[in-house]
């Protein structure tokens, strides 16, 4: 593949050198987040593409959506982590077919040898098991109830989700155990489980938080090209609160230069439409996905990839990411603390509290076999 010398990053900011990188053509990543794929971390052997005169001669392949089956050993995994709300959480699936380009879980492919590009997008895995085992791990002895994060790193409303309904099956079990939980998705899907949000709700036992990234279709559709139009998120958020259940709307991630200046108008959508909580993250770069942005960057606003890249290395100590707890979520410096006052005002101004609201503990309870049968 002949280089692209519009895809030169200044060496001001030039991120880790992506080795073994393969960039399929356009016709082949229709419909995809990242514009490349290159190799795992972890894996011994590289690969490169390269232009040897045969190109073109056959049309290019649409890359396909395959889903894997996963047996997990473990369902619910745990965290210290003391700047987050909740200390264990449940992926019911590895990957995401939204294609968010900026998913700061993209780098967690390379566990499983696959690439944190196209392949995370393209190449899911899904939890076959995922009752059965919160089933088990919910009734272990000394089990103390406490809310459950669904959807952490990966959405469990993905499109997936509509075939092989493992969020559902999770929600199934955490309704019956009246475990509570904390949804975070960007999918408007998730009010095809109404039936059990209202459930769970009236017990004070969920809440859902809707990211909403940008207003704007365009945007979105380069951005997550997978993920529901903007408008569906915020028909989603109507649909929750009208049934009782307490939504946060989250304004992530906030992009400087892309999407930055929309903050004030999606927590004034959302709130106008229900929401009761309100947040954001900044723009986290770890590992692989500085390399994949800046790609992104090159190819769909190259004009903006220097200022873009200088603000977000501002706000992380002059590095393309910053994991110091409490500050890793919203960065530091000039830039995020303006950040944070918008959102601030915005809240104070359309009546977010800045408490957030907890959910019940004291109704979970193990369902005996005898009970179950009436």
């Amino acid at each position: 593949m002949l280089a692209d010398s519009s895809r030169t990053i200044p060496s001001s900011l030039e991120p880790p050198r992506r080795l073994g990188e393969t960039t399929p053509q356009p016709a082949e990543r229709r419909g995809r987040g990242a514009t490349a794929n290159p190799g795992g971390r972890y894996e011994a052997a590289r690969r490169e593409t390269f232009d040897d005169g045969w190109f073109g001669l056959e049309a290019p392949t649409p890359l396909r959506t395959e889903v894997r089956p996963e047996h997990a050993r473990r369902l619910i995994t745990r965290n210290t982590s003391p700047d987050i709300s909740f200390d264990r959480s449940i992926n019911p699936y590895r990957g995401c077919e939204h294609g968010c380009v900026y998913c700061f879980a993209r780098p967690n492919h390379a566990y499983v040898g696959l690439s944190p590009g196209l392949d995370f997008e393209t190449k899911l895995f899904r939890k076959v098991n995922a009752g059965a085992l919160l089933e088990r791990e919910l009734s272990a002895p000394g089990y103390s109830p406490a809310t459950i994060a669904l959807g952490t790193a990966t959405d469990p409303y993905q499109p997936i989700e509509r075939e092989h309904r493992v969020t559902r099956a999770v929600l199934e079990v955490l309704a019956r155990f009246r475990h509570p939980v904390g949804i975070v998705t960007k999918s408007n899907l998730v009010v095809r489980d109404l039936d059990m949000l209202t459930d769970l709700a009236r017990d004070g036992l969920v809440k859902v938080a809707v990211s909403v990234t940008t207003l704007d279709p365009a945007l979105s559709r380069r951005l997550e090209p997978r993920a529901p139009h903007p408008e569906k998120r915020l028909e989603a958020i109507a649909r929750l609160s009208a049934a009782g259940i307490p939504v946060m709307v989250i304004a992530a991630p906030i992009i400087p230069s892309l999407n930055d200046h929309e903050v004030e108008a999606i927590l004034t959508r959302a709130r106008d439409l229900g929401a009761v909580e309100a947040s954001h993250v900044l723009l986290r770069l770890p590992l692989e996905l500085d390399a994949l942005v800046n790609d992104w960057f090159a190819e769909h606003y190259p004009g903006r990839q220097r200022h873009v890249m200088s603000l977000v290395r501002a706000a992380r100590g002059g590095r393309a990411y910053d994991a110091a707890y409490g500050t890793r979520m919203t960065g530091t410096g000039a830039y995020a603390d303006l950040i944070r006052q918008r959102m601030r005002l915005a809240r104070q101004r359309l009546g977010y509290p800045e408490v957030r609201r907890r959910l019940r503990t004291d109704l979970f309870r193990v369902p005996s076999d005898q009970l179950s049968l009436f």
